[in-house]
């Protein structure tokens, strides 16, 4: 089979991208996605998540491990992945969160030219069918649909008033380029049309509508195994579904949209990348590019929960399960109820020390007790509050474990790997902890867990962040773009040394954003289409001599 672009994984970015690629009619577009289509009702539901996110079964999830961590006490990190069209935005809390202006300028700044607030302001836009209508900040009318949450629970607006105590400002949307303060975060859920309440991952807005165009052909538990290449040209896929190993070729580009982890993972299974990662394990390089996999950053998240005897929430035992079939009920019928939910229903963006530029810590204000992943229960009803360092100093790396395109790859985010990002855990565990130490949280506040108290040492509170922190799930980097040597592609996308090649993504983000990672993503999908459809026009005939 031969198309103009073959198009590496299905999630946030490829779906972007084989949507937009694919309303030209003149060109063929082809999608490998190792998962299936991304429409089974724990999807929808948004609830759903906690079903998925412990990785049982791996049902629509990669549930990757890291590599211990030494920061971590040795223990090995869990990274749920979306295994899905859609990718993780099928499995995650569906906030929407853009960053910082700052973050882009930064970029930009790095030598991305294009990258900056101002250049991307209109692709968030152009992505976006925000709930109230178009605006300075927000689009009208695009295929992902943000909305305002339909039933936020009265417990988190409890955390926003006791923010408010202590003078952090309320703020209505994170998104205008400064999300410094707190409220409650907007998610990716369908606000309009037949699907009203249910999650809009990337799949349900821009690809399942576009599945039955005559140019676009999606192939789902296909799972991507090499880069074919031509001297140092990309020309086609292999890629195995079940038992079968198939080839695509590409006339014009191949493009990885694998994920941070996956991107890089399939870049040196086909010979790109360090010779010292490759050579081992028996593949033959093609083409050395000393960044692929390294950058690797991620948000570290740390938990703070209390046990409440207030039951508007999500809770284990006799009220929560005779609760919850009320509001899966609710949820059919009208969109609503607590099915709805995101869990992560409070936000906050902080800053540590007042001089800084930008907030440097976040906070998910959680109904419901996430410890683990969702992967340790407790008993009755209770809330959690996540606290995460928005930018990591810490680098770590992706890497091949073995030749077998199949095993997953090595992942060291090197987590606490510079103290400095220790330093700004501390503060933020303090400053959250002292959130929810105010009145308005009195009622809600039962029993506190996890041996927290008053008066912790610093080095009490490290004791305990290096005990149980672990992935907000916001990995990006390891194909960063960029102009410096280590650079993986450049500010166009392609990979640098090589032709016919792209990458679309997390993964090519040279900094982590100060905020969650699916919009952003979405953003570079929809750049990535207006730079691919660039690349390829035709040039104009010279107009003809009078």
């Amino acid at each position: 089979m031969e198309f103009d672009y073959v198009i590496v994984g299905g999630g946030s970015g490829g779906a972007t991208l084989a949507a937009r690629l694919s309303e030209d009619p003149d060109v063929s577009v082809c999608l490998l996605e190792a998962g299936g289509e991304g429409r089974h009702l724990l999807i929808r539901a948004p609830a759903g998540t906690v079903a998925i996110l412990p990785g049982h079964g791996k049902i629509s999830n990669w549930a990757y491990q890291t590599v211990p961590q030494p920061g971590l006490n040795g223990r090995r990190g869990y990274q749920p992945r979306g295994k899905a069209l859609g990718g993780s935005s099928a499995i995650n809390a569906m906030l929407y969160v853009r960053g910082h202006r700052g973050d882009y300028d930064e970029w930009a700044d790095l030598g991305c030219e294009g990258w900056d607030w101002d250049s991307v302001l209109p692709y968030f836009k152009r992505a976006q069918h925000a709930q109230d209508g178009a605006c300075d900040h927000h689009g009208g009318d695009g295929p992902l649909q943000v909305r305002h949450q339909h039933a936020p629970r009265p417990i988190p607006r409890a955390f926003v008033e006791a923010a408010t105590r202590l003078q952090h400002r309320e703020r209505a949307d994170f998104n205008t380029g400064d999300n410094e303060g707190v409220g409650l975060y907007q998610v990716t859920q369908f606000h309009a049309g037949p699907r009203l309440g249910e999650r809009c991952s990337a799949a349900a807005a821009y690809l399942h509508p576009a599945m039955d165009r005559p140019n676009l052909t999606v192939i789902c538990k296909a799972h991507a195994t090499r880069v074919l290449f031509e001297g140092k040209r990309a020309t086609g896929v292999l890629y195995r579904q079940g038992r079968k190993e198939a080839r695509v070729s590409a006339r014009r580009e191949v493009i990885l949209s694998g994920g941070t982890f996956n991107s890089p993972q399939l870049l040196q299974l086909s010979g790109v990348g360090r010779p010292e990662d490759i050579r081992p394990h028996g593949v033959e390089m093609v083409h050395e590019l000393p960044g692929v996999g390294e950058n690797l950053q991620d948000h570290l998240d740390f938990i703070l929960a209390w046990k409440t005897r207030d039951t508007d929430n999500f809770g284990i035992g006799l009220a929560g399960t005779l609760g919850l079939l009320r509001h899966i009920r609710d949820w059919r019928r009208s969109g609503g109820g607590m099915i709805a939910t995101p869990f992560a229903e409070g936000a906050a963006f902080l800053k540590t020390d007042p001089g800084l530029a930008r907030p440097d810590i976040q906070l998910h204000f959680v109904i419901s007790i996430v410890d683990d992943h969702a992967r340790k229960l407790h008993l009755g009803h209770g809330f959690s509050c996540h606290i995460c360092a928005l930018r990591p100093h810490s680098r770590g790396r992706v890497f091949l474990e073995s030749a077998d395109p199949l095993a997953a790859p090595a992942i060291d985010p090197n987590y606490l790997g510079d103290p400095r990002d220790l330093e700004t855990m501390i503060k933020g565990a303090r400053m959250a902890r002292n959130i929810l130490m105010q009145e308005p949280m009195d009622r809600y506040r039962d029993k506190e867990l996890f041996g927290i108290r008053d008066g912790l040492s610093d080095t009490e509170w490290e004791s305990h962040i290096r005990a149980r922190a672990d992935t907000i799930y916001h990995p990006v980097g390891t194909c960063k773009m960029g102009v410096d040597d280590m650079a993986v592609v450049d500010p166009e996308l392609r990979v640098r040394g090589l032709e016919g090649l792209r990458v679309v993504d997390a993964s090519v983000m040279p900094t982590l954003i100060g905020g969650n990672t699916n919009a952003p993503t979405i953003m570079i999908a929809e750049k990535a289409a207006d730079l691919i459809r660039a690349g390829h026009a035709q040039p104009q005939a010279e107009p003809a001599l009078a």
